[in-house]
């Protein structure tokens, strides 16, 4: 990807409704972003709320955030004519896949880092998510 190519690219980002785009693979690695503050780490946010569940007694975890690992179009099942792959309410494995975004015309698998049950769905079938955007809420085992 030459200078021209990345121009380009920076050109059509700025016209879309993306807030952020990320490109890994061959040698290039290309991070683009219209957010003007950083957004909050989430180091802090457990911080916080390790503090809340100890000064209320609570073990109470919150559920896992699956998020979304690239910029597309995400997808509940492999095919229209297939079953989803996850429902809520459904266990999930470690490893297993529970759905699916499209990106540059590749179909990518997302898996679940954890074991659990899926307890919220946190986007519509065929929705353009962004990199990071929270997909599923997750109560581990």
């Amino acid at each position: 990807m030459n200078e021209a190519d990345i121009e380009r690219l920076l050109a059509k980002f700025d016209q879309s409704s993306l807030q952020e785009l990320k490109i890994d693979g061959d040698g290039v690695n290309v991070y683009f972003s219209k957010q003007s503050t950083p957004a909050p780490q989430v180091d802090a946010d457990n911080e916080t709320s390790s503090e809340a569940m100890a000064q209320t007694g609570s073990q109470t975890a919150a559920p896992y955030q699956l998020k979304a690992p690239m910029v597309g179009l995400v997808y509940m099942a492999p095919s229209p004519d297939k079953p989803a792959y996850k429902e809520i309410g459904d266990h999930v494995k470690k490893g297993e896949t529970i759905c699916a975004i499209e990106a540059m015309k590749l179909i990518n698998e997302v898996k679940s880092p954890v074991s659990g049950i899926i307890k919220k769905r946190l986007f519509s079938d065929g929705e353009m998510v962004e990199y990071e955007q929270p997909l599923f809420e997750i109560e581990e085992d």
